[in-house]
């Protein structure tokens, strides 16, 4: 008897007409999807948003590195998790249950997955960012209620979030850059010329940031930033 092999690759009609893979190429394709994580992690969700802000607030304090870029990178990573969390409900409930319980297939799942994501990126999207890139790509004007076109709208969203966070950064940098100058002027009246003003405003800065309970502030103001 003939030894019966698994079929590596095969494409199959179903009845309705649509495509289904065999597992063995669904596999590969997830595989490969894996790769992609960091990149949608970071340049999708509201990750570039709160690590720039981050960035921007540790400048400000004058401490290069406290907290530490792990630091950082953690607080980022669970904070954008906790405002990308309805997003992720929607890709679960509409993709990938339905996938689990084969409902649809594979390529509808991405289809449904890549919908949530979309609509939020939309969301956050400066018209003038979105209209450059649609000229820059030769994209057809949109219709109403009309989703611009994924090649679109990722780098649309990724300039609109560079700007509104250094927009944030600007704002946090204000009160420490006064602590600055009123420090630099005291020391200079004092004839204290050679004293770096960093090193007397450094714990004033500190003392300021945690007394307005700042982290909180800042927290609470970036999560804010996205409803």
């Amino acid at each position: 008897m003939a030894e019966t092999g698994i079929p590596i690759l095969s494409v199959e009609t179903n009845e309705s007409g649509n495509q289904e893979y065999s597992i063995t190429l669904q596999v590969l394709g997830l595989m490969t999807l894996l790769t992609f994580i960091p990149a949608i992690v970071m340049m999708m969700t509201s990750f570039i948003r709160v690590t720039v802000v981050f960035a921007i607030l540790r400048q400000a304090l004058g401490m290069q590195q406290t907290p530490s870029n792990q630091i950082l990178i953690g607080l980022s990573l669970f904070l954008s998790f906790f405002i990308m969390s309805p997003v992720i409900e929607q890709v679960n409930q509409q993709a990938v249950q339905p996938y689990l319980q084969d409902s649809i297939t594979s390529i509808q799942a991405l289809e449904k997955a890549q919908q949530p994501f979309s609509d939020f990126m939309f969301g956050q999207i400066r018209e003038s960012d979105l209209i450059l890139f649609m000229d820059l790509s030769n994209t057809p004007a949109l219709e109403e209620d009309e989703m611009p076109p994924f090649k679109v709208l990722v780098p649309a969203f990724i300039i609109s979030e560079l700007k509104t966070a250094f927009q944030i950064g600007f704002l946090l940098f204000i009160p420490f850059l006064i602590i600055d100058l009123v420090i630099a002027s005291i020391l200079m009246a004092m004839g204290m010329m050679m004293l770096s003003p960093l090193i007397i405003s450094l714990p004033f800065k500190i003392m300021l940031f945690v007394l307005i309970d700042g982290w909180a502030l800042v927290v609470g103001t970036l999560a804010n930033s996205f409803t």
